[in-house]
């Protein structure tokens, strides 16, 4: 019985093992590093206040150097979920908008 666990643990062990990808796609191309989708809310903080429109939104995802926006309306609640490449951005009943947050 001991010689069937040690392969068997070992082929466990190496599924569970990651590789680190290679620094250039299949054209060649350099792949994207992971930080550099990441959301960095500072710059954007001059925002809040400002209207919640779709234009807005664009210029907000771009200048934070998130991937994904999403829009909070007021009473709504929300996902804890905390993705590094997502820009949150709340309003009020006015269409303001009130916070500007990563996550």
């Amino acid at each position: 019985m001991k010689h069937v666990l040690t392969p068997l643990t070992a082929a466990i062990l190496a599924a569970c093992t990651t590789s680190t990808p290679p620094p250039f796609d299949d054209d060649g191309n350099p792949r994207t590093r992971p930080e550099a989708d990441q959301c960095d809310a500072d710059g954007v903080q001059y925002h809040v206040g400002h209207s919640a429109t779709a234009e807005m939104g664009q210029t907000m995802l771009a200048d934070s150097g998130a991937r994904i926006l999403r829009w909070v309306p007021p009473r709504t609640a929300v996902t804890m979920d905390f993705r590094p490449d997502r820009l949150t951005v709340s309003y009020d009943d006015d269409m303001t908008i009130t916070r500007v947050t990563c996550g």
